[in-house]
């Protein structure tokens, strides 16, 4: 987390349940309620069919031994509470076995409308509603055995694939650009933003480009990549990734879209 960060980690019981107070919970319900509309009109298909049989409560903050039962049902997966942001070995080495990593607090009131990093509700309401898809569960496994054989050098490089696709990725429905990823589900300004927005630079996706992108986690992307059949993303999944991180390597970096971040 960022060392001016206010939130902290919640512990889990033996049983891997969190007790969550009656503010962290409203929280949760208001913040489900004002996303609600927008994941409705912007995101995908398989997006919007993983929110519905997940059936997440809306007046508490899920628990993740209630959602991972849901999950192993479904694709095999199951979800664990983690204290904050994890290293990106620890993060690859978790997805390659299936279980993703939720942070276990929830953003304060005050931070309603922006967290930079990521708390439950953007873990759960963001990114468990497509681990139920299977197709969409093996691209995030492949992605976490690609790391696992990965140097430490290569980590930043492959998690961009991650990043552009399972977090901020586009596709289109019927001619119609839609979310895909999780960071547009839980975010109300960036949702729209990503899909209707004339600022943002939309590109075709391709993997070579999108590990040669650099982006920042702080600010609404100036860029963003368009899946416009879900079955390229899927074929990714069956790539050599680390060749292709070779590759990218050796081709460098594209110029940064966005400023510099200020100390």
């Amino acid at each position: 987390m960022p060392k001016s960060t206010e939130c902290r980690a919640k512990i889990p019981d033996p049983q891997g349940f969190i007790a969550y107070d009656r503010d962290e919970d409203a929280v949760w319900h208001d913040l489900m309620a004002r996303q609600m509309p927008e994941v409705q009109r912007h995101m995908s298909r398989p997006y919007l069919e993983g929110l519905a049989k997940l059936d997440l409560p809306t007046l508490r903050v899920p628990q993740c031994p209630d959602l991972s039962q849901r999950l192993r049902d479904l694709t095999g997966w199951r979800v664990e509470p983690v204290p904050a942001l994890i290293p990106f070995g620890t993060f690859f080495a978790m997805l390659a076995d299936r279980a993703f990593p939720a942070a276990s607090f929830i953003r304060k009131r005050k931070h309603f409308d922006y967290i930079e990093e990521p708390d439950i509700f953007h873990e759960i309401f963001g990114h468990a509603p497509l681990l139920t898809d299977p197709r969409f569960a093996a691209f995030s496994q492949a992605i976490g055995k690609a790391g696992l054989l990965a140097d430490k050098q290569d980590y930043a490089w492959l998690i961009r694939l991650y990043w552009f696709s399972v977090e901020f990725g586009l596709t289109r429905e019927n001619g119609v650009i839609k979310g895909l990823g999780s960071g547009l589900a839980s975010s109300v300004s960036e949702l729209s933003w990503a899909v209707t927005a004339p600022d943002p630079e939309r590109r075709d996706f391709d993997v070579i480009d999108i590990l040669r992108t650099p982006y920042r986690i702080d600010i609404l992307q100036p860029l963003y990549f368009v899946i416009p059949d879900l079955d390229q993303l899927f074929q990714a999944a069956e790539r050599d990734l680390l060749a292709d991180v070779a590759k990218a390597r050796s081709l460098g970096l594209f110029t940064p879209k966005y400023p510099a971040k200020v100390a």
